[in-house]
């Protein structure tokens, strides 16, 4: 009863099975580990190790609870990832368990079995050096638990991302998936330097080429993995790993300093993609606070939170306006789609084609190349070009973000550069702009106010009115001079100078409604980047803006000289690059 009571905390599901006994097979020093399963994981789970192995003596002792080898420093120095004694008793006591194992240099290998809590005696097994566990029929002996399991898909997805993080931070192991509920997948060893390498196996190429490498200690503790840039995001944190000391864990602490990381570049409801490898004496860092081993307790937290914080941004920082390639590969693949279909005819008329001739569209002769000159021929037919400037210089060219050459559907700027072309999203490039100006004068604490000739009387509910009104002093040191217009509306008196053509009215409606959220002991000063991106999208270029040739070229400018320019407040990115070599593909000359 008392196993079966502990199998409840520390075997959860068949991925927890996997990860107790992966775990195991890593702390006995295996460079191989295979992992099988049947029925996603409930019928049958098959984890094989070329590790230490067990000896004759040894395999009673493994599957007794609290039975461990691993604490020879004590709880307060734990270097293993294993270190309670309590899974193979525990998966033992709610399934069927066999063990065969064989030390490396021995001459036999042996095999235990247990059933439902019921240990057999130990035998003499064929082995080779190393163990295999096997656990069928999870969950037999607690029949209840099964009905929370969810489908065998979704438990085998739950083994293969288990897997997938302990693969990571042992790029020295080669380990492998199999079984008839999956298809086989298989992690190479990339040696013990290899940890870029495993992290391309794992998260792809796109990872790789849009992530930047994190490097930083501190009174130490060492931050070391990839972290993707803002643009680079997703809509869950389902991508975020995290790991300390080896173990992959699922940290309050550590997750909140991610998203701290990355608030000044990603929207609220958007979530960054990294690989962080936390590494910090074990006397450090407690791990035996949570039944999974999913959560540790820092010693010094805020030491572990501001390397985060400050490693990750330092490096986001550095990489200046570079933003995804995602955007341009995703553009590419449009383009292919569309020029290998037909293509349309133009304003709904069919051409007249004798009886018996070719179907409109591109033939097998001419392929990719005449399909997109077509469809960039509809497209060119409705830019609006407004730089009509002399061929630019090779000097112009060489610029990170080129010359501006066009504005089309009077929002986005087509520009040159020496190896392509860019386009920019003009609102969220000037977005960005203004948001980082803004900031500094908020830090500055010198934002300068603009006095309205004639104050803007904006009508709102008589709470949100309230509330402006609360706030008044705190809106007045960001530039923002406003007071209650009799019951239900506010007048604007003065705006902050720097936003330029600033929509007031919209940003008081939305600065009520940010007030409604914070709660009333929340300064705005605590709250400087939610308030300035508020800011800076009310007073940002508009779409529908046509701009002269000289404004795109500032603007263009004024991106490569801040940072963070490659992605607007909300994490989107702010332009998108084509490559030359990508265009001629297009038109098929490669």
């Amino acid at each position: 009863m008392v196993n079966r009571i502990a199998a409840g905390e520390v075997v959860e599901r068949p991925a927890s099975v996997v990860k107790e006994l992966v775990e195991n097979a890593i702390d006995a020093g295996a460079r191989r580990i295979e992992v099988a399963t049947a029925g996603g994981g409930l019928s049958l789970i098959r984890i094989s190790d070329d590790g230490a192995g067990l000896g004759r003596d040894d395999l009673p002792l493994a599957v007794e609870r609290h039975c461990t080898s691993k604490l020879d420093g004590g709880l307060d120095a734990i270097g293993t990832l294993g270190f309670r004694g309590e899974a193979l008793a525990s998966i033992g006591a709610v399934a069927r368990l066999a063990i065969t194992s064989r030390r490396r240099g021995a001459d036999e290998g042996w095999a235990i079995a247990v059933d439902g809590g019921r240990v057999s005696a130990v035998t003499p097994a064929a082995a080779a050096p190393g163990t295999r566990v096997e656990v069928s029929d999870l969950f037999f002996a607690t029949p209840a638990r099964l009905k929370f399991m969810k489908s065998e898909r979704a438990e085998t997805a739950a083994i293969t991302e288990t897997v997938r993080r302990l693969a990571m931070t042992h790029p020295e192991i080669r380990f492998s998936l199999s079984g008839p509920d999956r298809t086989l997948s298989d992690f190479p060893a990339t040696g013990e330097d290899g940890f870029a390498e495993r992290l391309e196996q794992i998260l792809g190429r796109d990872f790789a080429e849009n992530s930047i490498e994190i490097d930083a200690s501190r009174e130490g503790v060492r931050l070391t993995g990839r972290a993707g840039l803002p643009t680079y995001n997703r809509g869950n944190a389902v991508q975020q790993y995290l790991f300390v000391n080896g173990r992959a864990v699922r940290d309050k602490q550590l997750l909140g300093a991610l998203r701290g990381a990355y608030a000044d570049f990603i929207g609220r409801d958007r979530h960054p993609v990294a690989a962080l490898f936390v590494d910090l004496p074990p006397q450090s860092v407690d791990v035996n606070v949570h039944p999974a081993k999913a959560e540790v307790r820092f010693r010094d937290p805020g030491l572990v939170r501001g390397l985060v914080v400050g490693a990750v941004r330092e490096a986001i920082t550095g990489v200046g306006h570079r933003a995804t390639r995602t955007g341009a590969s995703a553009m590419t693949e449009a383009f292919a789609r569309r020029t290998a279909m037909p293509m349309p005819p133009r304003h709904g008329v069919l051409p007249r084609e004798p009886y018996g001739a070719p179907l409109p569209g591109p033939s097998p002769a001419t392929g990719f190349g005449e399909a997109a000159q077509a469809l960039l021929a509809d497209i060119a037919g409705s830019a609006d070009i407004r730089a009509a400037a002399p061929t630019p210089s090779a000097a112009d060219l060489a610029r990170p973000l080129g010359v501006a050459r066009a504005q089309i559907h009077e929002n986005y700027i087509v520009a040159q550069t020496a190896d392509g072309l860019i386009v920019v999203d003009q609102h969220a490039a000037h977005e960005r702009l203004v948001y980082e100006r803004l900031k500094a004068a908020l830090a500055a604490k010198a934002v300068p106010s603009q006095l309205l000739l004639v104050p803007e009387i904006v009508d709102l509910p008589a709470d949100d009115v309230g509330r402006l009104a609360d706030r008044a002093a705190e809106l007045a040191e960001l530039g923002l001079v406003l007071e209650p217009f009799g019951p239900g509306a506010v007048a604007i008196r003065e705006v902050p100078a720097i936003l330029d053509g600033l929509d007031a009215a919209g940003l008081v409606r939305d600065l009520a409604d940010e007030l409604a959220e914070l709660d009333s002991a929340t300064t705005l000063r605590s709250q400087l980047d939610r308030v300035a991106g508020t800011m800076a999208c009310h007073g940002s270029v508009r779409s529908g803006r046509r701009l002269r040739p000289e404004e795109m070229d500032a603007l263009l400018r004024d991106m490569e000289r801040t940072p963070h320019s490659g992605q607007c407040i909300h994490g989107r990115p702010t332009y998108i690059e084509l490559k030359l070599a990508d265009i001629e593909r297009l038109f098929g000359r490669r």
